[in-house]
């Protein structure tokens, strides 16, 4: 059996649909950010882990990052240059970039997960 180093991608179901989607290419440019996604100018700085927590790769050169402390959620990162995949600990550094394009996801009761409002605090212990 062959196995691989590289980290498996999750895909998740999100509850509201848009044509256009982060990761689609319109008129020969990428799509970097979608309905619903906060933009941050980084301008090269990092991004820090909030909580403990796992970091997985997404389908749509994203990064989710889910922890225990906030079971209900996932946190969607979009725009990181080489983000660090695996377990995290608080105040680690998840990537860093020009732009971060973020999405906090709640799991609804039928498994899908919807786009909501992220906690400014959430944020500000990602962005110290």
């Amino acid at each position: 059996m062959i196995q691989s180093d590289a980290p498996s991608i999750r895909t998740i179901q999100i509850q509201q649909s848009w044509q256009l989607q982060p990761g689609e290419i319109i008129g020969g440019r990428k799509i970097v950010a979608g309905l619903g996604e906060i933009s941050i100018h980084l301008n090269g700085g990092a991004v820090y882990a909030p909580f403990d927590g796992e970091i997985q790769l997404t389908d749509a050169n994203c990064v989710l990052f889910s922890s225990t402390n906030v079971p209900a959620y996932l946190f969607r990162l979009c725009g990181l240059n080489r983000p660090i995949i695996g377990e995290i600990t608080a105040g680690s550094p998840i990537g860093s970039g020009e732009y971060l394009h973020f999405a906090a996801l709640r799991r609804q009761p039928d498994g899908t997960w919807t786009i909501v409002e992220p906690a400014k605090n959430i944020l500000e212990r990602m962005l110290p």
